[in-house]
């Protein structure tokens, strides 16, 4: 989602003359497009802002975009004076009326609205890769979950219309690209608020069957709204990518109730369930946080119980952290810091065995890979299958594989990628 709203920031740049440049140093003008679903990642900005502005800054004009700007406001002005311009992602299509107060001397500017549809407005979206491209189709979340700031710096759910999203589908087509990522903080409670009244899994089937379009894929999903239609759309359409990304945070019910998930752990099982039921064996990744507060010993077991049970083929995994405007800055019983560094090398630990038994079970199999590069190091193209797995491969020749879809036999594995050769 940040990807897709930096391609958006620099095509709205180019398009009033501004021209992108290979490096921050030689650049005029700076932008930071930044993330504060953790505390790690927003101290970054600040550090590297700092940073740069000392080794680098002089003569250049400081920009922050995305969520650290909407959560932080104006007071990045004082944590960082050399920073210029503040926007947020709803008020993109706002950056050119915001880059002219600068350009007249204004050194305090601020895009910070979460009042607005212009989020969609899209037309000046740079897209650098040739073959995978973007569509955001809702933004913002109407969930509370204890932990998240989202609610907060993305605002309440809003979806487009599915017209809209399935012109510029095929437009995407057209133009060649071959796969498709559908975005949104959640994007299974999609509702077209048009007559037409799709949902997401009648969404999904669509954009999977416009020509051209041979993969769709789509993040992220809340488990109270993931419903057997979508897996019932994922097994029908072999357009669409069988990897469904479906975070859980914790194995543990009373953790999952602490947290405002609004689901427990059996109504999760019963989404895996119709998952491992599916028509094609579809790849399923999970988010997990350790050391909530309240979190006991006997929660983190159920989480490790979990992986076991699941055999999730690969987790993102994090220790908690506290966020500003969030509920869970208030409640009591938090787990210290070298705990939380203990749970979290235990799961991940559990979680490379799991990776390691999972990705074995693909070796002597053939599988379809769109190619993402080349390698020079190894000497090996890499591409990446329908459920999300990484697979370098070996191939004679010169010819340029970049883009295309080609078949790969599997003949080694690992935790993180497989390895193989390609067979036409």
């Amino acid at each position: 989602m940040n990807v897709h709203d930096s391609e958006k920031v620099i095509g709205t740049l180019v398009h009033q003359g501004y021209q992108q440049v290979a490096t921050p140093e030689e650049a005029e003008l700076v932008f930071y497009n930044t993330c504060s679903i953790r505390d790690k990642a927003e101290q970054k900005v600040f550090h590297r802002l700092q940073q740069f502005k000392k080794e680098h800054g002089k003569g250049k004009t400081f920009a922050v975009l995305g969520c650290v700007a909407q959560q932080e406001g104006e007071k990045i002005f004082e944590k960082a004076p050399h920073v210029s311009l503040v926007c947020g992602s709803a008020s993109y299509q706002q950056l050119p009326q915001m880059l002219v107060q600068l350009e007249t001397g204004n050194r305090r500017v601020t895009g910070l609205s979460l009042d607005t549809e212009d989020a969609f407005e899209t037309p000046l979206t740079r897209r650098d890769n040739p073959h995978r491209a973007y569509i955001t189709i809702i933004e913002g979340c109407d969930k509370a979950c204890a932990y998240c700031v989202v609610p907060f710096t993305r605002g309440p759910e809003r979806s487009r219309t599915s017209a809209s999203v399935m012109q510029e589908a095929r437009q995407l087509a057209e133009m060649g690209y071959s796969e498709i990522q559908l975005l949104g903080q959640n994007v299974n409670s999609y509702r077209d608020p048009s007559a037409t009244d799709w949902d997401f899994a009648t969404l999904l089937d669509e954009v999977g069957s416009v020509p051209g379009i041979r993969r769709v894929r789509f993040t992220t999903s809340h488990p109270r709204d993931f419903v057997k239609e979508i897996v019932d759309a994922i097994g029908r359409n072999p357009s669409l990518c069988n990897h469904v990304h479906l975070p859980v945070q914790s194995g543990s019910t009373s953790v999952l109730a602490a947290m405002q998930r609004l689901y427990t752990r059996e109504e999760y099982m019963q989404r895996i369930a119709w998952m491992k039921a599916a028509q094609r064996p579809i790849a399923i990744s999970t988010d997990i946080i350790v050391g909530f507060p309240g979190e006991t010993e006997a929660d983190f077991e159920a989480t490790l119980a979990l992986l076991d049970e699941v055999e999730y083929d690969s987790v993102f995994s994090f220790k908690y952290s506290r966020r500003p405007n969030t509920s869970a800055l208030v409640l009591d019983d938090q787990i210290p810091e070298e705990e939380k560094s203990r749970r979290l090398a235990i799961l991940q630990e559990k979680q490379r065995q799991i990776q390691v038994r999972r990705n074995a079970e693909y070796v002597g199999s053939v599988e379809e890979c769109l190619v993402e590069g080349f390698n020079q190091a190894t000497g090996q193209w890499i591409g990446r299958t329908s459920q999300n797995k990484t697979l370098n491969f070996v191939r004679a020749g010169s010819e340029d594989l970049t883009g295309r879809y080609v078949e790969a036999r599997v003949t080694r594995s690992g935790p993180n990628s497989l390895a193989g050769e390609c067979v036409n």
